[in-house]
C-alpha cells in the first residue's frame, strides 16, 4: 500500500506539473503577460502553497523553528537542488529581466530577512510589511509585463510555437488547468512525503535524517516537478522564474503571513541565525554571477549548484549527529571549496563583462 501511495503521489506530481505549466503558459498568451512573469507569480506562488500551509500553521501553533526553518530550507533547496537539476537536464536561458530586477530583489529580500532576524525575532508589524511588499511587487511585475508588447510577442513566438490545439485557448479552461494542476501538486507532494517517510523508517533510517532530508524537501516537491517539467517542455522562463518567484514569495508572503498570525513574535534560533540564514543569503548572491555569465545556466553550473546542495545536506547530518568528521569537513569546505568557487565565478563574470564591452 505504501509503495502504491508513493507511485500515485509521483504520478500526481508529474501530471499536476504538466497541467500547471500548460495552463500558465497559455494564460500568459491570452492576457498579454510574459511567461516569465507568470512563472514569477502564478506558478511560483501556487507551488509554494505547501510552504505557506505548513509555516502559517506552525506559527499559529507557536512552532517558530518549523515556520522559519521551512522557508530558509526551501529557499536553499529551490536554488541549489531545483535549478541545479533543471540545468543538468537542459541548459536554462536566463531572461535579462531576472538579472536586472528579480535576482537583485531576491538578494535584497534575503538580506532584509537576515537583518530582521538579527535581534532574535520577527515582529507582527514586520510580517505585515513583508506581505504588503509582496502585493506591491506582484502588481508592478504584471503591469510592467503588459507594457512590453513587442518583446512579449517575440517571446511567445519562441516559447509557445505549437498553437494547433484549440481546446485550451479559452481563459476559463486555462484557469481550470492551473487550479487542477496546483491541487494535484499539493496532494501528490503530501502522498509522496508520507510514503517516503514510511519507507525510510522501514529501512531503518533515523527520524533525524528523515526530518533533515525528506520533510525539508517535501514542501518543495511542487517546485521540483514544475521546474523540471517546464524545462523539458522548453518553457525555460517558467522554470527559472518559478524558483526565483518562489523564493520571493517564501520570504515576503509565507514568512510575512506567518509573523502576522503568530501569537507572539517569531523567535529565531541562534543556530538558524549563525548558519542557515547566511547560507541562504550566499546562495541568493551566487545566482547573480551565475546568471550573468552568458545569460545561461550551463550544465556544469547546474552540476555545481546540485553538488553544493548535497554538501549542505551532508554538513547538516554531520552537525546533528556530532560526527567526528564534522570539523575536518567544515575546514575543507570553508578554506578550499567555497573560496575556489567564489574566485571561479568572479573570474567568469569579469571575463563575460569584458567580452560584452568589446562588442
Amino acid at each position: 500500500m505504501t509503495i502504491l501511495l508513493f507511485i500515485v503521489g509521483l504520478a500526481a506530481l508529474i501530471l499536476g506539473a504538466e497541467l500547471l505549466v500548460r495552463g500558465a503558459s497559455r494564460l500568459a498568451l491570452t492576457f498579454g503577460i510574459s511567461p516569465l512573469v507568470v512563472g514569477l507569480t502564478v506558478v511560483a506562488f501556487g507551488t509554494s502553497s505547501p510552504e505557506l500551509a505548513i509555516s502559517v500553521q506552525s506559527a499559529w501553533s507557536g512552532q517558530a523553528d518549523i515556520a522559519l526553518g521551512n522557508v530558509v530550507g526551501s529557499n536553499i533547496f529551490n536554488v541549489l537542488f531545483i535549478l541545479g537539476l533543471s540545468a543538468l537536464i537542459t541548459p536554462l536561458v536566463v531572461h535579462q529581466q531576472l538579472i536586472r530586477r528579480e535576482v537583485p530583489l531576491m538578494i535584497a529580500v534575503s538580506l532584509l530577512l537576515w537583518a530582521l532576524a538579527a535581534d532574535g525575532g520577527i515582529e507582527r508589524w514586520e510580517g505585515i510589511l513583508m506581505a504588503l511588499g509582496l502585493a506591491a511587487y506582484t502588481v508592478y511585475a504584471i503591469r510592467a509585463s503588459r507594457r512590453e508588447t513587442l518583446e512579449i510577442e517575440t517571446e511567445y513566438a519562441e516559447a509557445l510555437p505549437d498553437k494547433g490545439s484549440a481546446w485550451d485557448r479559452h481563459w476559463s479552461v486555462q484557469t481550470l488547468l492551473i487550479l487542477v494542476g496546483l491541487a494535484l501538486l499539493v496532494i501528490g507532494s503530501n502522498w509522496l512525503v508520507d510514503a517516503a517517510v514510511v519507507i525510510a523508517r522501514a529501512l531503518g533510517v533515523s527520524e533525524l535524517v528523515i526530518g533533515l532530508t525528506l520533510i525539508a524537501a517535501g514542501t518543495s516537491l511542487p517546485e521540483v516537478a514544475t521546474s523540471i517539467m517546464a524545462a523539458l517542455r522548453g518553457e525555460r522562463d517558467i522554470a527559472v522564474g518559478n524558483v526565483v518567484g518562489s523564493n520571493l514569495f517564501n520570504i515576503l508572503g509565507v514568512l510575512g503571513l506567518s509573523a502576522a498570525v503568530a501569537p507572539v513574535s517569531l523567535h529565531v534560533s541562534p543556530a538558524l541565525l549563525a548558519f542557515d540564514l547566511p547560507v541562504m543569503v550566499a546562495v541568493a548572491v551566487a545566482c547573480l554571477p551565475m546568471f550573468f555569465t552568458g545569460n545561461l545556466i550551463a550544465r556544469w553550473e547546474g552540476g555545481l549548484f546540485f553538488a553544493y546542495y548535497l554538501a549542505y545536506t551532508a554538513y547538516l547530518i554531520l552537525l546533528s549527529t556530532r560526527h567526528a568528521a564534522l570539523q575536518t569537513y567544515a575546514d575543507v569546505m570553508g578554506l578550499f571549496v567555497l573560496p575556489l568557487t567564489a574566485v571561479t565565478l568572479a573570474i567568469l563574470a569579469v571575463r563575460h563583462w569584458r567580452q560584452r564591452r568589446l562588442l
